[in-house]
């Protein structure tokens, strides 16, 4: 009797704490996810699959990124897109260009660059892995109303098809100086040259001496350039080392002028054998009217071997006093939520 009793009293205090117990944990689940929201992290890799060369860059209050599909050449043929409001949250844009729009390109399209002129969005792309003058292909320029196409192509043609100071004509880069010029950074094959582009992109500009193809190649170069100003001083980068390797890495240099001439400064990002390898061919952010910079770019997981198994991610990228960029610090965790308010 006594433990039928004890029975029916423990069955009443569980009717009556089971509610109770549900609520509290309801809530502090809630609470978990509201607090998880208000400062969620991007994480890393941005989103799914093989992408790598990464640019980045801000058009109407969004971040948008361009990469190369990473794949064996002959099916890394179109480009896809993505763009986030906050860095976390990414959105997908298929197939914004293919070579079906690109006659002339017939594989390996890859390291898209993209510019916004007059309300058109102009992408420069490399074509075709070309490895000398008797082959054809190049830097091509595909056009859009708006930044996830569709893009056509603007030339028909490639606009630089040829190896000038001994630089494979991909990895392009457009740079927007704050004279209002534009420039075109490009090459590979440890050579980088600088050219001025035509208002309409259609070709390019002369130097005062005659010359249309500078070479700015800094110490170690190999590929992958880039470049911003802050603070009136131009930071060139670049990547160095192979590819495929895991010791990718990028490194950069301060100069007065788009031109230089620039010394390189050191490495400021490279693996971490316990995080990534092959870390490499980066773009650099900055949130408008900020100090704040990110560095977006590509790397190997620990547990894949084949080359093109890259993926896109992204860390802060920070400035001493002197101006020098500190080490970026790869991680897993990426960057904290970011709206852009101007």
């Amino acid at each position: 009797m006594t433990t039928n009793r004890t029975s029916h009293l423990f069955k009443l205090m569980a009717q009556q704490l089971l509610p109770l117990l549900f609520t509290v944990t309801c809530t502090a689940t809630a609470g978990a996810q509201q607090t998880t929201k208000d400062t969620a992290w991007s994480g890393n890799p941005l989103f799914k699959g093989w992408y790598a060369d990464p640019e980045a860059i801000i058009f109407n209050k969004q971040y948008w990124i361009f990469p190369t599909y990473s794949a064996p050449y002959n099916k890394q043929v179109f480009f896809d897109a993505f763009s986030s409001k906050d860095l976390v949250t990414w959105t997908k844009h298929e197939r914004i260009l293919d070579t079906a729009a690109i006659k002339w390109a017939k594989r390996a399209v890859w390291a898209p660059s993209i510019i916004e002129k007059k309300n058109k969005y102009y992408l420069f792309f490399g074509a075709n892995d070309i490895q000398n003058n008797n082959e054809y292909g190049g830097i091509g320029v595909a056009v859009a109303d708006k930044p996830q196409g569709p893009y056509k192509d603007h030339l028909g043609k490639p606009l630089v098809d040829k190896f000038y100071n001994g630089a494979q004509p991909i990895d392009q880069f457009v740079f927007h100086d704050k004279d209002g010029k534009y420039y075109l950074i490009y090459g590979g094959w440890r050579h980088c040259n600088i050219a001025q582009l035509k208002d309409d992109f259609t070709g390019f500009v002369p130097f005062n001496d005659g010359t249309t193809f500078k070479e700015i190649t800094p110490e170690s170069y190999v590929e992958g350039p880039f470049m911003f100003i802050r603070n009136g001083k131009y930071y060139f980068m670049w990547s160095e080392g192979g590819w495929t390797g895991p010791n990718y890495s990028v490194a950069y240099a301060i100069g007065d002028s788009p031109f230089g001439p620039f010394k390189r400064v050191g490495k400021i990002l490279q693996q971490d054998p316990k995080i990534a390898t092959g870390a490499g061919h980066h773009s650099v952010i900055n949130v408008p009217g900020t100090d704040e910079y990110y560095t977006i770019y590509h790397r190997r997981p620990l547990t894949e071997k084949d080359g093109n198994s890259r993926e896109t991610c992204i860390e802060y990228l920070s400035f001493d006093e002197n101006g020098f960029i500190k080490p970026v610090v790869i991680t897993n965790e990426g960057v904290k939520a970011r709206r852009i308010k101007k």
